[in-house]
């Protein structure tokens, strides 16, 4: 690791980045892809994941393929990453688990089908595809890399929407990544994961728009700014190459220093 290329480069990896339709997806996708990555996209809505196929595919000579499955059923994940497996060609060795779901609403009203979608989106989907990926490197017996999207509502609480299961299934999210991690680092497969805070995007500017969210949140951030889409980008070639080798189990803030309080 004597060379840019050497400590950041993921050139020669497969990756599969799901929630890759919008937000937080697109720039994880468009991370690994500049820093070689061929990229296997995953998300609802098939035809955005075919479009930024088509783009990273343009804009960095990698291969990229869309693949439209809903996460929190079991039959589409198990589809989804045969297809991201026989697209790419060989065994995912970086998944990004980031597709998520923030229902917000009254704990004491909070409706039960609400709930468990969030878990199934939030906890098991990423457990799900976690398993698969790990399971293919271990018969290869081949290392890799495991990044979850948790958030910094793994940590603490919101003062600013009703989110308990969203905060309940990224708590457990960031317990997942740590029991994982100690599990599989026998076998070279590292799991970290990223906690994100306040950072606009297609689900999220809604709520930021409203009147004093955006200034809250603001307050309450170190920073005394927001996050971009784009900051996101080189937590996760961080975590995905060489330049992360001795690092496994671990959640890391790209808050703006919102949990440091």
């Amino acid at each position: 690791m004597d060379s840019l290329e050497g400590l950041f480069s993921v050139r020669g990896h497969r990756a599969l980045v799901t929630g890759a339709s919008s937000g937080l997806g697109v720039d994880c996708a468009h991370a690994l892809a500049l820093a070689g990555a061929d990229v296997a996209l995953v998300a609802r809505r098939e035809d955005r994941v075919k479009t930024l196929a088509d783009e990273l595919t343009r804009k960095y000579r990698v291969r990229a393929v869309g693949v439209g499955a809903d996460v929190s059923r079991e039959s589409d994940i198990e589809r989804a990453f045969a297809d991201c497996v026989g697209a790419l060609g060989g065994e995912i060795d970086i998944l990004v688990n980031n597709a998520g779901v923030s229902p917000t609403g009254r704990a004491e009203n909070f409706k039960r089908e609400l709930w468990e979608n969030a878990v199934a989106v939030n906890l098991t989907a990423p457990m799900l595809l976690s398993q698969r990926v790990a399971r293919a490197l271990i018969a290869a017996n081949k290392p890799g890399r495991i990044i979850n999207m948790a958030s910094i509502y793994a940590a603490v609480a919101s003062s600013v929407y009703r989110l308990s299961a969203y905060a309940a299934t990224k708590a457990g999210l960031a317990n997942l990544t740590r029991q994982l991690a100690v599990e599989w680092a026998p076998h070279g497969i590292l799991v970290n994961a990223i906690a994100p805070g306040w950072i606009p995007t297609e689900a999220t500017e809604g709520g930021i728009a409203k009147p004093g969210n955006k200034e809250r949140m603001q307050q309450f951030t170190p920073l005394g700014r927001l996050g971009r889409p784009e900051e996101i980008r080189g937590a996760v070639v961080f975590l995905a190459s060489p330049a992360s080798s001795y690092i496994t189990g671990a959640i890391l803030a790209v808050d703006g220093g919102y949990t440091s309080w």
